[in-house]
C-alpha cells in the first residue's frame, strides 16, 4: 500500500457505487484515494482486518491506513472534505446527527440497485486507472 493513500472500498456490482467511485476520481486533484470492491480477495481481506460486517455495511468504507476507518455517510462526508475546493461545504451535514444521516444513507442504500442497477461483475478499470486499484 502507498504511503499517505485513502483507500475507498465499494460495492464493485453497484450501478451508483461504480458510478460514485467515478466521479471521485476526475475530482481526486491530489491523486489521495485507492480504490478496490469489496467483493475483491483485497476488499475482503481489508473488512476482515478491521472486523466490519459487510452484511450491515455493504456499499462504502473508507479506510485511513494506521488511523480510522469510516462507514457509510461519514465516509461520504469524509471523502467529499478530501476532495478539496467547494466539496468542504459538505462538511455542514456533519452537524445532522449520524443516525439521522444514515437513515437516508440506508434507504438509498437498500434501494440503490433497484434505481441505478447492478452489473454482472465488478467493473474493470481502464489501463489508465489501473495503477489506483488495488489488487
Amino acid at each position: 500500500m502507498e504511503e499517505g493513500k485513502k483507500i475507498i472500498l465499494f460495492d464493485g456490482v453497484c450501478n451508483l457505487c461504480n458510478s460514485s467511485v467515478q466521479f471521485v476520481i476526475k475530482r481526486d486533484k491530489k491523486d489521495l484515494f485507492r480504490y478496490a470492491a469489496l467483493q475483491s480477495d483485497i476488499g475482503q481481506q481489508l473488512v476482515a482486518q478491521r472486523h466490519i460486517d459487510t452484511l450491515t455495511i455493504d456499499s462504502i468504507i473508507l479506510i485511513e491506513p494506521g488511523v480510522a476507518y469510516y462507514t457509510k455517510s461519514d465516509a461520504a462526508l469524509e471523502i467529499a472534505k478530501d476532495l478539496g475546493g467547494l466539496w468542504k461545504l459538505t462538511a455542514i451535514f456533519a452537524w445532522i446527527p449520524t443516525s439521522v444521516r444514515n437513515v437516508i444513507y440506508d434507504f438509498v442504500a437498500k434501494n440503490r440497485y433497484k434505481w441505478f442497477g447492478k452489473k454482472e461483475s465488478c467493473m474493470i478499470p481502464t489501463p489508465e486507472l489501473k495503477a489506483k486499484f488495488l489488487d
